[in-house]
């Protein structure tokens, strides 16, 4: 299986990494690598986040607030959103085709 992120998902994901590397050196370097990690455990296990809705799961990272929003089908997990658990919830809603 192969992963993709959806472009506004991978810039989440680089931002937040800036803004933690910014305030604490190494913190954002954790935070990609927590993301990294969580990636490599959907391609393995992809039902392992908590269904949303018919195609949508959320994977809750373990050590910062953020949650990883994606669908997959047998080929390919696409990441949505890299969103903040306590942020504006739903503001990623148009990136999904329904």
């Amino acid at each position: 299986m192969r992963y993709e992120f959806h472009p506004e998902a991978e810039q989440e994901f680089v931002e937040a990494a800036a803004y933690y590397e910014q305030n604490v050196t190494g913190l954002g370097q954790r935070f990609g690598s927590e993301v990294r990690h969580a990636i490599e455990r959907l391609l393995e296990y992809p039902e392992l986040g908590s269904p949303m809705d018919a195609d949508l799961r959320r994977l809750v990272l373990i050590r910062f607030p953020y949650v990883l929003i994606y669908s997959f089908t047998p080929d390919m997990l696409r990441i949505v959103a890299v969103a903040h658990a306590r942020r504006r919830p739903g503001y990623w809603r148009s990136r999904v085709n329904r």
